[in-house]
């Protein structure tokens, strides 16, 4: 059990919090890495530790609102073991409701190997999770790091282990982002695996490598670049098309048109990293714009407060959008 003890009057406290019965670092962080990221939330609260034991100094209402989110990171960790990065920030985030944030047991999707639980992390990956039950197609948009890809196939893998379709299908457009591929060795397949590895290691986290190899030996499994999908009908299958920025209208026109009378699809793009040449214009706005208003297709947008990788990631998007309103001109969207 933790204990608190509040000390002081007025307007400055102190508040002394025990981490007991939990391992200290799951809270703090290596290094106290972690208690860095509490500092960074609450600036104004001057915060020590000292073995298992975190010492809150400041105003009082900060002192409080902090104390009650450290109380619920330590719950968590108590219940289960372990917190996230990205979970830990959430329930710091002053703005948000700890409860919108907080994943349940029936959240999982997709129990991986070890018992590794995939589910939807943040409010805004449960949208998503909503829109493909009652919807076809999903058109997923958001910055790098929101877990748009990983989100999407963990759905795919959860409909296949359901049997609700009889094959995954992962698609991207094979597009440089900066470098020039065309003169590695190899041949196609090879020079377009580095584009579908993201894929690949999504799918090694949720099925154990020896399944996704069979699997993919007998179809049930296929990724492919986006090319690929020309002149096909693509049915009873869980679809997902990545990095959908960097296909053309043209292209998205061609992939949505395969679509069988049995299959789902979600569509996944980040509009603030577009590959393509500046000759070409992405038509993933386009096509989002058309398609709006038709029943049977749904649109979920994730933010900043969705990123689930480094917690450093989510201020460097911010310091990238800022800089770029004042620097980079837009691209054509017609």
């Amino acid at each position: 059990m933790k204990v608190s003890e509040a000390l002081g009057s007025g307007k400055e406290v102190q508040v002394v919090i025990s981490l007991q019965n939990i391992d200290p670092v799951e809270v703090l962080g290596v290094h106290n890495s972690r208690l860095a990221i509490i500092k960074s939330y609450f600036p104004d609260v001057k915060i020590t530790s000292r073995g298992n034991k975190l010492k809150l100094r400041g105003e009082e209402g900060e002192v409080k609102a902090l104390k009650a989110r450290i109380d619920r990171i330590i719950e968590h960790v108590q219940e289960y073991g372990y917190i996230t990065e990205n979970l830990m920030m959430g329930i710091l985030t002053r703005d948000e409701k700890i409860d919108d944030i907080i994943t349940k047991d029936e959240d999982i999707l997709v129990q991986g190997p070890g018992g590794y639980a995939v589910k939807p992390r943040t409010k805004n990956q449960k949208l998503i999770v909503e829109a493909v039950r009652e919807n076809d197609i999903v058109f997923v948009v958001g910055p790098a790091g929101t877990g748009k890809t990983y989100v999407a196939v963990a759905l795919a893998v959860q409909a296949l282990q359901q049997r609700k379709v009889k094959r995954i299908i992962l698609t991207r457009p094979a597009v440089e982002a900066g470098e020039k591929l065309g003169y590695l060795p190899g041949t196609l397949e090879e020079k377009v695996e580095p584009f579908l590895r993201p894929l690949y290691d999504a799918l090694m986290d949720m099925l154990p490598p020896e399944r996704v190899q069979t699997y993919m030996e007998q179809r049930i499994i296929e990724i492919a670049p986006l090319a690929y999908m020309r002149g096909r009908t693509l049915d009873k299958a869980f679809i997902i098309l990545d990095e959908a920025q960097n296909a053309t209208y043209t292209q998205l026109k061609m992939f949505l048109t395969r679509l069988g009378p049995s299959a789902k699809c979600i569509v996944t793009g980040d509009l603030t990293q577009i590959d393509l040449p500046a000759t070409s214009d992405s038509g993933l706005p386009i096509v989002i714009n058309v398609l709006k208003g038709i029943k049977g297709i749904g649109f979920v947008q994730l933010d900043k407060s969705d990123v689930i990788r480094h917690w450093l990631v989510k201020d460097m998007i911010e310091a990238f959008e800022k800089w770029e309103k004042k620097h980079k001109k837009p691209r054509k969207e017609t």
